[in-house]
């Protein structure tokens, strides 16, 4: 049965002006998180930084890319703020003794003591490759940078995988495995592919990508495990007392078989021979997600974690996976034809325009109850540009190469 009718909705100049307009209206928001100490602090309600809060590694990078990625469609001021964010992540997060990037720095500045973390240090290789993609100042030698770190210390080539993370002088590695980061890891190796023109780091991630996707949650009827030991067996019992982890919660993520969904397509096309397992792993996961995650509670939505039989654990709705069940859609529309990609392309669409998106402003709630009243447990205030910015931008682009070198090329 033919779900759609009309015409489908990218195709259709008043639907990509309307995403247009919301991008414009996120970069200006994105102002608001420029601090005048250096680099991007944490946006609240309002527009405006937290001054008490730290200074946090992954925000950074992800605000330096989507900077980025706004300075080449042509907005202004999208330019300084890259290299603003660029000379932050080369000065004031860079560790000149040990290597790598400091986690976080207190509102004055100084590093805050921690661990050196793979979520954290992918984000950096992210922004370094779209900054040297769109020619800024700095970009370059930041990319190269991250990417001497990534295959020194985190990538293990025997695994096929990336580390978790370490001490601050990269000592003290965590037994620890997690698919998260991993997946983060996949969507920086693609754009270091594409940045580089070295073809094996679409390997790399294809090889994580095989492990976590074609593997453990195929053995898992699709419920993505996300917690491993460093043997990379699955720990179905992890964070059992803290169910509802920002980084690491119980059971399976169901944004996360989403972004998956929308990764694996990335994969594909940039792979000159790729496996067919990708494709249809792809569209299992978008499936089992609108199976098992949308609107299982009663109400609409994506849940935010089940257990391994499709129990739901946490209700809450997070922007962030409807974000990526966007643009995984309009994704997998775009490679198969199948109108059921356009039909819950609008119809997440609606969900968020209703629910999720504040319009004037460019910037989303970040998290809903259960009801889809806001809730802040998880995602206070409005930090978050880079999963928006997914769900505006990468629909109007092709599935390879990446965000960056498309714009770069001209190919929106």
């Amino acid at each position: 049965m033919t779900l759609i009718t009309t015409p489908p909705w990218l195709g259709l100049p008043t639907h990509r002006n309307w995403l247009n307009d919301q991008i414009n209206r996120l970069i200006d928001f994105l102002q608001g998180a420029r601090l005048e100490a250096g680099g991007f602090g944490y946006l609240l309600e309002d527009g405006t930084s937290d001054p008490i809060r730290p200074r946090e590694l992954y925000l950074n990078g992800r605000m330096t890319h989507v900077a980025a990625l706004a300075y080449m469609r042509g907005i202004p001021g999208a330019g300084p703020l890259v290299d603003h964010g660029v000379a932050a992540l080369t000065n004031d997060f860079h560790d000149k003794v040990n290597g790598g990037w400091y986690s976080a720095l207190e509102p004055a500045g100084c590093p805050i003591p921690g661990r050196k973390a793979a979520y954290d240090h992918s984000f950096v290789l992210l922004a370094g490759a779209s900054a040297a993609e769109a020619g800024r100042p700095g970009g370059r030698e930041l990319f190269d940078a991250a990417a001497e770190v990534f295959l020194k210390h985190f990538w293990d080539e025997e695994a096929g995988m990336s580390r978790e993370s370490f001490a601050a002088d990269f000592t003290d590695m965590d037994s620890y495995r997690g698919a998260n980061s991993n997946m983060h890891w996949v969507e920086a190796c693609l754009a270091a592919g594409d940045a580089s023109g070295d073809a094996a780091w679409y390997d790399r991630a294809l090889s994580m990508a095989d492990r976590l996707i074609n593997r453990a949650a195929r053995e898992h009827n699709w419920f993505l495990p996300e917690h491993f030991d460093s043997d990379w067996k699955p720990q179905p019992d992890y964070n059992t007392d803290d169910r509802a982890h920002p980084f690491r919660p119980f059971g399976s993520t169901v944004g996360h078989w989403l972004e998956w969904s929308r990764l694996l397509v990335h994969i594909e096309a940039s792979l000159t021979a790729p496996p067919a397992w990708l494709r249809e792993a792809a569209t299992a996961l978008f499936n089992h997600a609108i199976t098992f995650g949308w609107a299982v509670d009663g109400h609409d939505g994506f849940v935010y974690t089940t257990d391994f039989e499709g129990v739901v654990v946490t209700e809450v709705r997070m922007h962030w996976s409807l974000c990526e069940g966007i643009a995984a859609a309009a994704l997998l529309g775009a490679v198969t034809g199948d109108a059921l990609y356009e039909h819950w392309y609008r119809k997440l669409w609606d969900h968020a325009a209703r629910y999720f998106v504040e319009p004037q402003r460019g910037t989303w709630k970040h998290q809903l109850a259960g009801d889809l009243t806001e809730a802040g447990s998880v995602w206070p205030g409005r930090p978050d540009t880079y999963h928006v910015l997914n769900a505006l931008l990468l629909p109007q682009l092709p599935a390879a190469p990446g965000a960056a070198t498309a714009l770069a090329r001209g190919l929106a």
